[in-house]
């Protein structure tokens, strides 16, 4: 018997095996680049059950209609060894084994049980929160990491997973603090970096986020292509509310879009940043149509509501007709998911892609009425609080562009009580406002800009 850098028991004697799950347990919870070193243990080690195991999660991550299939030997394999595997590690092998069934809520259920009895085993506390992220379950985030969090305070990234949770719960103080803990213990931690990002623009704390970014950018080495990424998005987000367009695309070039074209993460991180762009009036060329024929594999790809709302966006507004071709194939997709997501599917994700489409093509009133009755339970589609106001954004357009000037002049006031000087928001006021026939206003709205400008 080994053991595992956390201190959990392995059962081998092949230190190959032992370096490549440690590699595997601390590449996700330091979105480094060497996950994959799970794939060598299981070369190294054919019948080790929890590399076996640990594999087979590995291609869960990918989020792809095609990763059920490609996990599904691994965990075939870490079931015929777990007989003589510890009782953690049979466990481990239980929840995995659950999620290539895709049954996601016996997958949440037992992390939590195993949690009880191995608090550091933080492989499980991950997907345990990814899991919990995926449906909304913002609770249920914070829940996992103070469920473990005392058995695991010398871990900067237990402090991150914390920091995470509190935030999307709202507890942006708690939030902060567990952050900043994380990034004194730990200089490079991304998640931890992440986690302020969203506390900073939340609190509309624009150019210190710009400053704290940029500066801890520094560490953003060795990183897989989602952290890479989608930090570098964080940034283009601060660039957006200051008016600094041209910056977000640079970073759509030069940071954002291009590091792994195929991979989910990266296609939604390109599509919602050319999304808000044009949201905001900027010219984003011919990335459209660039970025729609990686795009086009998703036509039956149904992982996450979240990620298919982007999806069908994008390969719209790429004049794609594998648009209409996904929203076919979601149709008949949502009638037959599980339970726990079936209202996502079917009651949130349809209508909000039929008013996502719609949009994209021109049709504002539709895209209005079908954002409406979409937005109010947009939580369920799972992603962060920062993603999701995309799709607020997409309503607040849709309603201003049908000349609903009252109700836009109240979203984006609402809008302004956390960034006063926001640039896109007293943009859409000077407009907003010259409609309803308060000129006034709208010289305030245009001399706040000014005093960015």
């Amino acid at each position: 018997m080994r053991q595992d850098w956390l201190g959990n028991t392995v059962t081998t004697s092949s230190d190959a095996t032992v370096a490549g799950i440690n590699d595997f347990v601390e590449g996700p919870l330091a979105y480094e680049n060497k996950a994959a070193s799970i794939l060598k243990a299981v070369e190294e080690e054919p019948d080790s059950c929890l590399a076996n195991a640990y594999a087979a999660m590995f291609y869960m991550f990918l989020e792809s209609k095609d990763a059920p299939g490609l996990a599904r030997p691994f965990i075939e394999k870490a079931q015929a060894a777990a007989a003589g595997a510890s009782r953690r590690e049979q466990m481990t092998t239980a929840i995995v084994r659950a999620w290539v069934d895709g049954d996601v809520a016996k997958t949440i259920k037992l992390s939590h049980q195993a949690l009880e009895e191995f608090p550091r085993d933080l492989a499980i506390v991950k997907q345990a929160q990814y899991h919990h992220f995926n449906l909304g379950n913002c609770a249920g985030m914070l829940a996992v990491a103070e469920q473990v969090i005392d058995h695991n305070a010398d871990i900067p990234y237990m402090h991150g997973l914390a920091a995470f949770g509190y935030e999307q719960c709202h507890l942006l103080k708690d939030a902060e603090a567990s952050a900043w803990k994380a990034v004194e213990m730990k200089r490079k931690e991304p998640w931890a970096h992440h986690a302020l990002a969203h506390v900073m623009i939340t609190q509309g704390r624009i150019n210190e986020g710009v400053e704290f970014l940029t500066d801890v950018s520094k560490t953003w080495v060795d990183l897989n292509s989602f952290m890479l990424t989608h930090n570098w998005w964080h940034l283009s987000l601060n660039y957006i509310n200051l008016g600094r367009y041209q910056d977000a695309l640079r970073l759509y070039d030069e940071r954002i879009w291009g590091v792994w074209k195929e991979y989910s993460q990266d296609q939604i991180g390109a599509v919602s940043l050319l999304m808000r762009l044009e949201l905001v009036g900027a010219d984003v060329g011919n990335r459209w149509q660039e970025l729609g024929t990686y795009l086009k594999p998703r036509v039956d790809d149904f992982v996450q509501p979240f990620l298919t709302m982007q999806y069908v966006y994008g390969l719209a507004r790429a004049g794609l007709p594998e648009a209409d071709q996904l929203m076919q194939n979601l149709r008949a997709f949502s009638a037959k998911t599980p339970a726990l997501t079936r209202e996502a599917w079917g009651d949130v994700c349809i209508v909000a892609c039929e008013g996502l489409l719609a949009h994209a093509r021109g049709d504002f009133e539709t895209a209005f009425r079908k954002m409406t009755l979409a937005i109010p339970r947009i939580l369920e589609i799972g992603g962060s609080h920062a993603q999701r106001a995309l799709f607020h954004q997409i309503l607040l357009d849709s309603t201003i562009k049908t000349g609903r000037y009252s109700q836009a002049q109240q979203m984006l006031e609402a809008e302004r009580a956390y960034d006063p000087n926001s640039v896109p928001a007293n943009t859409a006021l000077v407009n907003v406002y010259q409609n309803l026939g308060l000129n006034r206003e709208a010289a305030k709205a245009q001399a706040r800009i000014s005093t960015i400008n």
